[in-house]
């Protein structure tokens, strides 16, 4: 059930999943009702169906730094902090947010504070957005339709046109930006780390305040970032002999 809903684009409905698992619905049900009383799923308003809960999330967490992986994911960051010297850090989608999953900050004093395993909105995020253009237009449009689009910073966009219209040039492009849309004074840009089907699983991202370099200055820094997603891909998506 975890790796069904972990795959999905959009909740899935108590039908659906039985239909994938090929099990009862009354069987399912009772496992539905105990794991979202247990934090490992939500159950989405309006009938929507189900996601991944908080739990969840965490636990895939606790699991990634508790074994040979984070350790493998720290060093690509940490020789990208010190080839860019800028903060850079690992994301993945999680149920319409960004969740943090490894990052090594900049030794320079002006810097953003995020720890590992919070999330972050994916409307006005270098990760987020990238998450987002990266989907087949269907499913974009079906968690835009659920997604409210809340101011952050002044240049946050929360037009739903504008939205998309940015999304497109994200998705042409490759590479995620945020021009002070989150954090007021703050600049990234992301690229995507794909699995070995070619879809994309995560983001390398890379922060810096405007104080210190402009968002064109901070793309001239996707080849390094590049470079890094492929050795993510290694770690988390290897090859099968």
């Amino acid at each position: 059930m975890l790796e069904h809903l972990s795959e999905a684009s959009q909740p899935l409905t108590l039908a659906q999943l039985a239909a994938m698992m090929r099990v009862p619905k009354s069987t399912l049900m009772r496992l539905l009702r105990s794991m979202e009383l247990h934090g490992y799923l939500l159950h989405m308003p309006a009938e929507r169906g189900y996601v991944l809960g908080t739990r969840s999330a965490t636990l895939a967490l606790r699991m990634l730094r508790g074994s040979n992986i984070r350790r493998e994911c720290r060093a690509v960051l940490r020789n990208l902090v010190r080839a860019l010297g800028e903060t850079c850090n690992l994301t993945v989608p999680d149920a319409g947010r960004v969740l943090y999953v490894e990052r090594i900050d900049t030794t320079a004093p002006l810097r953003m504070q995020l720890e590992p395993g919070i999330w972050v909105p994916m409307h006005c995020t270098a990760s987020g957005k990238l998450f987002l253009a990266s989907m087949p237009l269907l499913d974009r449009r079906s968690i835009l339709d659920q997604m409210p689009l809340p101011r952050h910073a002044p240049r946050t966009i929360t037009d739903r046109r504008e939205l998309e219209a940015e999304l497109e040039r994200i998705e042409r492009r490759g590479v995620g930006i945020d021009n002070e849309e989150f954090v007021l004074g703050m600049v990234a840009v992301a690229v995507p780390v794909r699995g070995n089907d070619g879809k994309l699983v995560a983001a390398v991202a890379c922060h810096a305040p405007t104080a210190r370099r402009s968002l064109d200055e901070l793309l001239t820094c996707v080849p390094d970032l590049c470079k890094a997603a492929e050795a993510m891909q290694r770690i988390l998506c290897p090859a099968k002999s």
